[in-house]
């Protein structure tokens, strides 16, 4: 094996990991500023947080033609220029709508992750695809974390008092420069692109035999090279020829022979993120807020959060090969349930209450005088507490001092929710996190793979986008502690059904893998 050109190619493309973490996690460090600036309700900053989850969607459904029309490399040459192009739109936002529609063109690139996954699964070895698919998941939290730690920077950067930060507006326009951070990695990894060679498996299923030989022996030797053309082109006579149109993919993902997988396909995509990973990550600052530490603890906290995820998803990668997929996913599930059942032991018995010491504390704010009202009120729910707060100091000042608030008015376990949710992040990143897209990459046959691929990610990104949507306005009317019961309460079934479906699947082709759940349906039948 050509081990350089291999691992520089996934390198490459698993890039558009680290540009989708920067993406998604940036935006968490500019709720607050956002919403004072523009003057937005719970539903608007959910939707400029989710909105390239919505318009991932759209991506989604045009993805899998663009695929196998255009090829894996091309398409993800052009879903780079969308990140780029979202990047320079979001910075220069005028209101809530440029920005909700600046960020739902950086989503438009969020297919980045299914394309990456489809590119790499078809140009690994099997021993080594886990490892290389696993690269897009460290890229996406070393993308997370660079956002954290760029979110810190920039905050702290805004408090100062150097003469070249308000020369540079950073202190006025701190979200502004949070979300520029994406621009200069998004530049590189467009010019990086045009280095990877095309997809073999595709190469060969557009009849450019030739080319395809050259590119699988710019990586194996010549008798490797020959044997895998061998293969792809006998499993594609075996499937009928080339691509299969988006009606036939349908058709034939629910057949006997690939029932089985889709139904492994559909109930890990969903539950990868109805388990609220991304309520967590695109609002970690406000996550943390809740527990009462502060608006600057919160922000160290999300970059504590993302050494966890580096940490954690390093693991998995080197154990991915060693212990298999199936183990990773269905005690890493039990794991996550467990965390997140924590998380809600913790604010279940949280308590609020205005004291004469914490009103002293926030006399430094005028517009929160009439909080005396309160004085020595105890509310057992945030809800109520909130709901009390904006009927006393209005919503736009609640809202402007909610982390100050909490931190003074909050007594509850916060150690064993900071832990929880540390634990989650560690779970999701250990399991289900990277193996989502190693199982994509393996479970689906040549033919289907760029109409599959896309479909499954799609489902997964309408349930992501649909936490994301609804988080700030179930943070509000459901409160923190029911939120992280229904997440606990999804993983726990989301265990269960993994643990009777999930096949293992490593060391093994994607034609082995096909042969597999062929087999099990023919013996089911």
């Amino acid at each position: 094996m050509n081990t350089r050109q291999i691992i520089a190619n996934a390198i490459i493309v698993a890039l558009g990991g680290f540009i989708f973490g920067l993406d998604a996690a940036l935006i968490s460090g500019t709720v607050k500023y956002i919403t004072l600036e523009f003057g937005l309700s719970d539903l608007q900053i959910g939707a400029v947080v989710s909105a390239p989850g919505f318009g991932v969607l759209f991506a989604l459904l045009v993805t899998g033609m663009a695929c196998n029309a255009f090829g894996r490399r091309t398409t993800l040459i052009f879903i780079s220029f969308l990140y780029l192009f979202s990047a320079v739109f979001s910075v220069l936002a005028f209101s809530f709508e440029t920005l909700v529609a600046a960020r739902f063109i950086g989503g438009l690139a969020f297919t980045s992750l299914s394309v990456a996954a489809m590119y790499i699964g078809e140009v690994a070895p099997p021993t080594w695809r886990g490892k290389l698919v696993s690269m897009i998941q460290i890229n996406i939290v070393v993308g997370l974390s660079a956002a954290y730690f760029a979110n810190y920077g920039i905050v702290q950067l805004s408090k100062s008092e150097f003469g070249w930060v308000q020369t540079l507006a950073i202190d006025t326009a701190t979200w502004r420069w949070m979300l520029a951070v994406e621009i200069i990695p998004a530049i590189i990894w467009f010019i990086c692109l045009f280095k990877i060679p095309r997809s073999p498996r595709w190469l060969v299923m557009k009849g450019r035999d030739e080319e395809a030989l050259n590119v699988m022996k710019s990586m194996m030797s010549d008798d490797q090279a020959v044997q895998e053309m061998a293969d792809i082109k006998r499993s594609l006579t075996h499937e009928s020829g080339g691509n299969a149109s988006v009606k036939e993919s349908l058709s034939i993902l629910l057949s006997g022979p690939v029932r089985a997988a889709a139904l492994v396909g559909i109930t890990i995509a969903i539950v990868q993120q109805i388990t609220g990973i991304n309520a967590i990550m695109f609002y970690a600052p406000t996550v943390f807020e809740q527990v009462g530490i502060g608006s600057d603890a919160a922000f160290f906290q999300a970059v504590i959060v993302g050494v966890i995820s580096m940490v954690f998803t390093a693991m998995a990668i080197m154990l991915i090969d060693k212990l298999g997929r199936r183990p990773l996913i269905v005690w890493g599930l039990a794991w996550a349930a467990l965390s997140l059942f924590a998380c809600y032991l913790g604010f279940s018995s949280a308590i609020y209450e205005i004291t004469d010491n914490a009103m002293a504390q926030l006399s430094q704010y005028p517009q929160l005088a009439n909080l005396e009202q309160l004085i020595g009120v105890v509310y057992q729910s945030d809800i109520a507490f909130k709901q009390a707060l904006q009927g006393v100091v209005g919503v736009d000042v609640a809202k402007q001092f909610e982390s100050e608030i909490l931190q003074m008015a909050t007594t509850m376990n916060s150690l064993l929710v900071l832990v929880g949710i540390s634990s989650f992040i560690a779970a999701f990143h250990f399991s289900i996190g990277p193996v989502m897209w190693v199982l994509f990459s393996e479970i689906f046959p040549t033919r289907i793979r760029g109409v599959a691929i896309p479909g499954f990610a799609l489902i997964a990104s309408l349930v992501s986008y649909l936490v994301q949507q609804f988080f700030p306005w179930q943070l509000s009317n459901m409160g923190a502690a029911d939120i992280f019961l229904f997440y606990t309460i999804c993983g726990v079934i989301g265990f269960a059904v993994l643990f009777k479906l999930m096949p293992e699947t490593k060391n093994k082709s994607i034609e082995e893998i096909e042969a597999y759940f062929a087999s099990k349906q023919l013996a089911k039948g």
